[in-house]
């Protein structure tokens, strides 16, 4: 189960899916840029990509999630509370190294993804009612620490500040820091025995337990993954926009979970692609920017984007309806 790549029997149909994504994606720029010339400016895709980047870090540990057949809808609130807890140290004290700035951040999240990995893996809590609980209990130590109170621009050491603003030879720090995580990610799912296990878990959970793949550790290994990613975005996030606030980041999971969605990681786990997650995760982006530069309503936005998930999600069943029919013909052969 394990020697072989995943997906290989899903080929046509995934990557079928994927190229109609681009070719919607093409389609979509070239209607905003018919309507908007600066749609498509250097500037403005470097801007896009860099709003996009903190999105790419969650998809993928959103990724690792889904991919054994979880969930967790608490990240908004992981990104709040990392966030929070990393802006007050530095507040605290201006000289803190940016890179410990950053490991407080991933060491909130750390924890946050061990305490929702022991509820669903060691505890057998369904992860939609684990998470859900955990989302109120993470907003709420936000609000608990700090006091209700924001932490603002001023109040943060500008070493701070430059990770979300710094450039490397014109690229912005958070677009190299997405790109990193994203071919670390594409690796260990394709190329490692553990993301191999991952892929293995989410399509039969008994079966794979049957072969000796520990599933507890891998699902729990998952929601750290996922914990840790959101930590770093918290980071990322207060860094970027001076400003940490208790309702930070509030519904970010449903755009993560659109994200992988859009890109054909089936809801239901066992399949997906790095590949589909990145086009995913750039509709999303694209969406989010160019719906206001054609001046479409905060209230139609939000109703595309509902009705765009929803297509993905019943796409998402259909192609897992397809794969099941192919391998049962397989089968009777």
């Amino acid at each position: 189960m394990l020697n072989s790549k995943p997906e290989k029997k899903s080929w046509n149909i995934n990557s079928f899916r994927q190229l109609g994504l681009l070719g919607f994606i093409i389609i979509i720029c070239i209607i905003i840029q018919a309507r908007n010339s600066e749609f498509l400016s250097v500037k403005n895709i470097f801007d896009l990509l860099c709003d996009d980047s903190i999105l790419g870090v969650l998809a993928v540990g959103m990724m690792s999630v889904i991919l054994t057949g979880g969930i967790d809808l608490s990240i908004g609130s992981t990104i709040a509370l990392s966030g929070m807890i990393t802006a007050i140290s530095v507040a605290r004290i201006p000289s803190l190294n940016p890179l410990v700035a950053v490991l407080i951040g991933c060491a909130v999240g750390f924890a946050a993804g061990v305490v929702n990995g022991f509820l669903i893996a060691k505890c057998n809590i369904p992860p939609f009612i684990a998470t859900l609980g955990t989302m109120d209990i993470f907003r709420g130590l936000t609000y608990a620490i700090s006091g209700g109170k924001w932490i603002s621009a001023y109040q943060m050491p500008d070493s701070f500040k430059s990770i979300g603003t710094a450039k490397v030879c014109g690229i912005s720090v958070l677009i190299i820091i997405a790109a990193v995580i994203l071919a670390i990610a594409y690796y260990f799912f394709n190329y490692t025995r553990t993301g191999r296990k991952i892929y293995a878990v989410g399509s039969n959970r008994e079966s794979a337990r049957i072969t000796g793949i520990d599933t507890v550790k891998i699902v729990w290994l998952v929601y750290i993954i996922m914990g840790v990613l959101a930590g770093l975005a918290g980071v990322l996030w207060v860094s970027k926009y001076a400003s940490a606030q208790g309702d930070t980041a509030s519904g970010e999971e449903m755009f993560a979970i659109a994200a992988c969605v859009l890109g054909g990681i089936c809801i239901t786990g066992g399949s997906g692609k790095i590949s589909g997650l990145i086009l995913g995760t750039l509709f999303i982006g694209i969406l989010n920017n160019a719906l206001p530069m054609i001046h479409v309503s905060t209230f139609w936005q939000n109703f595309i984007e509902g009705m765009i998930i929803l297509f993905a999600v019943l796409m998402g069943i259909y192609v897992k309806r397809q794969n099941e029919k192919a391998a049962l013909k397989r089968r009777k052969i």
